[in-house]
């Protein structure tokens, strides 16, 4: 037996959560970049599919789905893209700038180091206070980090990869959280919005998933949606898509 205890039965005192989901547009060229790319992946699972079959096909439709999500939230992340822009980056960068010139703390969480990276070398330029947590830091740093979002008015930003920012952190000061690439598990996403909205949080929190139009995360948004199921399966399977059948798997590629 599991006995199972939520947060609003165990902190009935926490102020309120507001979730949205924020659907923004590619650029021109980036969405030409992501058909083409798409065009190109499907034809070859397809040919995959017929070969050995959808089971044994999983590294590669997994391999196929993580450069088109890359794509779709900056083309930048994939070697041969570099360059290009994001609409995207361009409109979460937009929803930083409103939010802290009003005097906010803002946790980003992404589930790619290279999507955080695009983001310090802009607030670097812009001398906008931030502090950066990866798998790659160790525990001293981490604490640090932690430190500085938590006591720094000038540290606006904290910007954590999705692993190192599951468990273990108190982010109270921060009152804004924006997933900026919403994946499978909504377990991930869970933990990752509750370093700000724990005991000890005293200001409602609002929470941003980012989602680009016409794209792999649209159609696993509505997958989700439609299946919610699924959910309950990913936050235990190491590999969600044996749950899916060819066909839902090629529809995300068209």
């Amino acid at each position: 037996f599991i006995l199972r205890r939520t947060k609003d039965e165990v902190a009935r005192e926490l102020p309120a959560l507001y979730e949205q989901v924020r659907y923004v547009n590619m650029t021109e060229s980036q969405k030409r970049l992501y058909e083409e790319e798409k065009s190109q992946v499907r034809n070859a699972i397809l040919e995959n599919f017929d070969e050995v079959g959808k089971d044994r096909s999983s590294m590669m439709v997994l391999s196929a789905l993580t450069r088109l999500r890359q794509i779709a939230n900056h083309p930048d992340m994939v070697e041969e893209y570099e360059g290009q822009d994001s609409g995207k980056f361009t409109e979460v960068y937009r929803n930083i700038e409103s939010v802290i010139a009003e005097g906010h703390k803002v946790l980003l969480f992404s589930s790619f180091v290279k999507h955080l990276d695009l983001f310090k070398s802009q607030l670097e330029e812009d001398g906008i206070g931030y502090a950066y947590l990866t798998g790659s830091r160790n525990q001293k740093q981490r604490v640090e980090a932690v430190k500085n979002f938590q006591t720094k008015s000038k540290c606006s930003l904290f910007l954590i990869s999705l692993k190192a920012g599951g468990v273990g952190l108190n982010l109270t000061a921060a009152d804004y959280v924006f997933i900026l690439d919403p994946w499978w598990n909504p377990a991930a996403e869970i933990q990752a919005l509750s370093r700000a909205h724990r005991i000890g949080q005293e200001n409602r929190v609002f929470v941003y998933r980012f989602i680009s139009n016409d794209t792999i995360e649209e159609k696993i948004q509505g997958l989700q949606e439609r299946k919610r199921e699924l959910a309950e399966t990913f936050v235990s399977s190491n590999n969600p898509l044996k749950s899916l059948s060819e066909k839902e798997l090629l529809e995300l590629f068209t």
